[in-house]
C-alpha cells in the first residue's frame, strides 16, 4: 500500500513519507494541526487511495472509551422484557442481542481492512486516550457483561486527529507516529487550489489570495481556513469577478464565519474609510 495523495488532496513528501510508514507498520498516526489544515481529510483521502472503506469516531469531552467498541440497546432490551416477541428472534437473557457496536468494534469485526479515524482526540480525557491505544495497539477488547473477547479481523489502518486543545499523554505519544500540519504558505495553497480549479489562475486568484492572508493575519477569533478559502475561490469563479470586483467586495461572509468577527471586519474597514 502506497499512498501518494488524491486528486483532491495535495500532499507534501514529508507527510506522504510518514503516512506510508505508518502504512507498512500498522502504527497509528497522530496529526496535529489547526483547524482547517486538512487532518481529517486525509485520512478520507487515504480511504478513497486505497479503496478502504472507514470508521469514524469523533471524540468529545463527555466520551467514554467502551462507546468506541460497543454499547448495548437498553431500551429495545427493555421493551422486549416487557412485551416479548417471538418473531423478533431476540432473547432477553442474551446480551449478545443487544449489542449496538462502535467504530472501533465496526473496524475489528469487518472481514475487510478500514479505515479508522478518531478524530479530535485531544477533547477527552488522557486515560481514555490511553485505553482506547490500548485497545487498538492489541487489536481486541473484551465486552465485560459476557467476558468475551472480540479480536480484529483485520488490523485498521489508524488515524488519529487532534487541534491541540488539550495535552495529550507521553505515553499516548510515544505509541503513535505524529505529524504537524502547517497551516500551507502561499505557493502550497496555489497547489492546493490547483487541483480543485485546474483552470482558474492569474491576477484574480492572486488578489483573492492576498485578501485571503491578509484576513489571516488579523487577530480574529476563528480566522478562516481552507476550506473557507475554496468556497470563496468557487464563489469568484462563478461570479467572474474582475480583480477590481475582489478587492472592492472581499466577501466577508464567506471567509469569516463569527459574528463578532465579521462586526470587527466592518469596523475596521470604516476606520479606513472604505
Amino acid at each position: 500500500m502506497q499512498f501518494t495523495g488524491t486528486g483532491k488532496y495535495h500532499i507534501s513528501d514529508e507527510l506522504a513519507e510518514i503516512v506510508n510508514m505508518a502504512l507498512a507498520m500498522e502504527k497509528p498516526l497522530l496529526l496535529t494541526g489547526e483547524p482547517g489544515t486538512g487532518k481529517t481529510q486525509l485520512a478520507f483521502a487515504i480511504a478513497e487511495a486505497l479503496g478502504l472503506e472507514m470508521e469514524i469516531l469523533r471524540a468529545k469531552s463527555t466520551f467514554r472509551g467502551e462507546e468506541a467498541c460497543y454499547t448495548q440497546d437498553t431500551v429495545l432490551r427493555l421493551n422486549d422484557s416487557r412485551f416479548p416477541d417471538a418473531k423478533s428472534g431476540r432473547n432477553v437473557q442474551n446480551f449478545d442481542d443487544y449489542i449496538i457496536w462502535g467504530p472501533i468494534g465496526r473496524a475489528f469485526r469487518s472481514e475487510k481492512r478500514k479505515v479508522l479515524l478518531l478524530d479530535e482526540i485531544d477533547k477527552t480525557e488522557s486515560d481514555v486516550q490511553d485505553n482506547l491505544l490500548d485497545v487498538l495497539e492489541d487489536s481486541e477488547f473484551t465486552i465485560r457483561e459476557t467476558n468475551t473477547r472480540v479480536k480484529a479481523t483485520q488490523k485498521p489502518v489508524i488515524i488519529i486527529t487532534s487541534n491541540a486543545k488539550r495535552e495529550l499523554s507521553d505515553p499516548f505519544l510515544r505509541r503513535c507516529f505524529c505529524h504537524h500540519i502547517s497551516f500551507p504558505a502561499v505557493d502550497e495553497m496555489k497547489q492546493i487550489l490547483a487541483l480543485h480549479f485546474p483552470e482558474f489562475s492569474g491576477p484574480v486568484l492572486e488578489a483573492a489570495l492576498r485578501i485571503f492572508y491578509e484576513l489571516r493575519s488579523r487577530c480574529f477569533e476563528k480566522a478562516p481556513a481552507t476550506s473557507e478559502l475554496i468556497q470563496y475561490i468557487d464563489a469568484i469563479r462563478r461570479r467572474g469577478y474582475s480583480v477590481e470586483e475582489v478587492e472592492r467586495t472581499p466577501l466577508p461572509g464567506i471567509l469569516l464565519k463569527r459574528a463578532a468577527d465579521l462586526l470587527a471586519f466592518r469596523g475596521q474597514r470604516k476606520i479606513k474609510g472604505e
